[in-house]
């Protein structure tokens, strides 16, 4: 098997994050899968995950292969979110995607009072390309209306220092627990008094994505993934504090695909994720949400599209920042991310960035596909577009 022996600095690390988020591969299937770079892809625990069973809230949920798209003009002026549009925005996509006449029962289909309700978020590239304030304050006003007490509602990340950065604050969301696997102290520490990292304490070694691939990280980039080696661990936040999920992603691009729902879940879920980019970034986005505490947990997925960016991402390059004044929902995530991938593409087709999609952009959809966590066929979803204004 193929191994990385080289070791990842936090500066390659960051580089590494934001761009070669396209370490995605080519695959044939995954008994013969090739990496870009022409060697057999590294085995992973994939097996694993697909030995438990399903349950009715399992991926792709209550409307596979269905997706609403809402448009209104006015959601973004001169760069600031109008919340009464978000929430007309959020109202009738919900009704749209549930066929409901009341956004009660609409929410009732999802979560239930006395669940706990973990919204995640996409907060990386900070407060100018990150999951909007006021879609995340949208949801959280429809779910209080439909029963939910905000002491079982949770605002979560990868990063909880970055959530802070983006404006996810108890000055923005009192009540409202808002947290994450990576941490530091108020002191600015990833280590208590005795140098252990924080974030040892927020996975769960009981679940875990593994691949024959070996991180390896210098003192400085350690913390941003808490351990080395060949196994991912899953956040605490997915397995034991979050019964239900809703994933709140950005629209945007890596390179000539996108980091929409399947990526949001799957690197933000997991630790040590620095060596999985560069030969299994398809793999990862598409395998780890096949692992239970993924694929059973995330019952919504809402694309915030109302400012996004189609280059230079995932990071926030201001050039190619853009008012798409859309929301994409759907309970498929596989589905939601083709028709974000599309929107994607023809936006870089009109920049004259590409002239013609890459088969690769979407290898990870087509993962995803074979299994069975969504529709990837583009033919085979039932797309609803919605103009408000």
């Amino acid at each position: 098997m193929n191994k990385s022996n080289s070791g990842l600095t936090r500066r390659n690390f960051v580089k590494s994050s934001v761009i070669t988020g396209l370490g995605a591969v080519i695959a044939t299937g995954y008994s013969s899968a090739i990496s870009l770079s022409g060697f057999a892809k590294p085995a992973t625990n994939i097996a694993d995950a697909l030995k438990y069973a399903r349950n009715t809230s399992s991926m792709p949920g209550l409307f596979p292969g269905k997706v609403t798209e809402i448009f209104h003009a006015n959601s973004v002026n001169e760069k600031k979110i109008s919340l009464e549009a978000v929430n007309q925005m959020l109202t009738k996509g919900m009704l749209e995607l549930t066929g409901t006449k009341k956004i009660e029962k609409a929410w009732a289909m999802f979560v239930k009072p006395g669940e706990k309700i973990g919204l995640k978020v996409n907060p990386v590239a900070g407060k100018e390309l990150s999951t909007s304030i006021e879609i995340v304050k949208a949801v959280i006003s429809q779910l209080e209306k439909s029963g939910i007490d905000k002491n079982d509602i949770m605002i979560w990340d990868r990063r909880e220092f970055e959530l802070s950065e983006a404006g996810f604050t108890a000055e923005n969301f009192p009540g409202i627990k808002i947290t994450g696997t990576e941490c530091k102290d108020d002191k600015g520490s990833f280590t208590d008094e005795t140098g252990k990292l924080y974030g040892e304490e927020r996975i769960d070694k009981n679940w875990y994505y593994w691949a024959d691939v070996e991180g390896k990280y210098d003192a400085e980039t350690l913390p941003y993934m808490i351990n080395e080696g060949k196994n991912s661990y899953f956040s605490k936040i997915c397995t034991e504090m979050a019964d239900k999920i809703i994933n709140i992603p950005i629209l945007k691009n890596a390179g000539a695909s996108v980091t929409l729902c399947l990526k949001n879940l799957a690197y933000g879920a997991i630790s040590n994720t620095g060596r999985l980019h560069d030969q299994l970034w398809a793999d990862t986005c598409a395998e780890v949400c096949a692992f239970p505490p993924i694929r059973d947990k995330v019952v919504l997925n809402i694309v915030d599209g109302l400012i996004g960016c189609y280059q230079g991402g995932p990071a926030a390059n201001p050039q190619f920042i853009t008012n798409f004044n859309t929301v994409l929902i759907g309970t498929d995530p596989v589905a939601v991310d083709r028709i974000g991938y599309e929107i994607i593409y023809k936006k870089r087709v009109e920049e004259n960035i590409q002239k013609e999609e890459s088969p690769r952009g979407r290898a990870f959809l087509e993962m995803a596909e074979r299994l069975e966590l969504g529709v990837a066929d583009i033919k085979k979803i039932d797309h609803k577009k919605i103009k408000l204004a």
